[in-house]
């Protein structure tokens, strides 16, 4: 499988930014999903995660109310919806495939990650 994660740029505190990661190749619609980042100087962080079939989400507690992930199974595509964005969630954004049906925020838990989509939020 192949993941193009998307959407990522440039934006003013406050503003909002949707990501989008689509799956090409040997896709299931089994498998949780999730979104990760790395932020300069820090290491990769767990973001959100939904379940195989969306109705199961978590996120991290600096995103809670702020970031909504959601799929579109027949798509093969997983949105991250980003509002009220801040200078600290400026990072390089990774979208990954869940090993299982459910989400971890472990890193390894995940066995194809896309190539990243740079996200900038300036102050």
């Amino acid at each position: 499988v192949q993941l193009q994660a998307s959407g990522g740029g440039s934006v003013q505190a406050g503003g909002s930014l949707r990501l989008a990661c689509a799956a090409s190749g040997r896709t299931s619609s089994n498998n949780g999903m999730g979104w990760f980042r790395r932020a300069p100087g820090k290491e990769r962080e767990f973001v959100a995660g939904i379940s195989w079939n969306g109705g199961n989400t978590f996120y991290t507690e600096s995103v809670k109310g702020r970031f909504t992930i959601s799929r579109d199974r027949d798509r093969n595509t997983v949105f991250l919806q980003m509002n009220s964005l801040t200078p600290e969630d400026t990072a390089v954004y990774y979208c990954a495939r869940g090993i299982g049906s459910y989400p971890a925020r472990e890193g390894n838990r995940y066995d194809a990650w896309g190539q990243g989509t740079l996200v900038t939020v300036s102050s």
